[in-house]
């Protein structure tokens, strides 16, 4: 039986997948771990009363298990890894948190408008830090295989490329060459291409906060 998962639909077309990193990083291990799923667009600016009902704080991801919606895209992952142990995506806890601070500076320094204020710097420094640890670890952040930590992180990234890319002509620089690896790896996965929002769907969302 497929699973129920409510993600953000997209801004300005509502039949499509959105702009949620943590919608696709639920969508991605769901496909990883090659679990039949069933999608609900949410319209998070006109959200139906039944999701309102299910969802209080009217947030996604939702995924519904046993008769019951679990929300939070960290709960919903480690609550699949218990119940579909196969194929594992465990994350090595030493490696849990790498790259964690990425999504932050990459979000203040995409919406500063003062060029002297740091963010750049700041996610240059979390991008090399990245850099420097799959230099002694990778390709992946646990080494050869995928895991948990690499399907939270990759959404962020896709994110980062484009909106960067789009409102700041800005990219990550040529000489972190394990990060563009990275990135390819994880972009070109069957899984990724398959649950990741449109680039024009992921500029719409980051608009109006630009």
């Amino acid at each position: 039986m497929a699973l129920e998962v409510c993600v953000k639909a997209a801004v300005g077309a509502p039949d499509k997948l959105g702009d949620c990193p943590f919608s696709h990083r639920v969508l991605l291990t769901l496909k990883e771990k090659g679990i039949p799923h069933e999608m609900h667009f949410i319209n998070l600016s006109d959200k139906p009363q039944w999701f309102l009902e299910i969802s209080p704080g009217g947030k996604v991801p939702l995924l519904k298990l046993d008769d019951k919606w679990v929300g939070d895209s960290d709960v919903i992952v480690g609550i699949l890894e218990e119940k579909y142990p196969d194929p594992s995506l465990k994350t090595p806890p030493e490696f849990a948190s790498v790259g964690s601070n990425i999504f932050g500076s990459f979000s203040t320094f995409l919406k500063s408008k003062d060029a002297s204020d740091g963010s750049e710097e700041a996610l240059l420094n979390e991008l090399k830090a990245l850099e420097e640890h799959l230099k002694a670890h990778g390709p992946y952040i646990a080494g050869e295989k995928i895991s948990g930590v690499d399907l939270s992180l990759g959404p962020k990234l896709y994110h980062l490329e484009v909106a960067l890319g789009h409102f700041k002509k800005w990219t990550v620089p040529e000489n972190l060459t394990c990060v563009h690896n990275y990135m390819k790896l994880i972009f070109s996965r069957q899984s990724f291409v398959e649950t990741k929002a449109a680039k024009e769907y992921v500029i719409a969302g980051w608009a109006p906060k630009v």
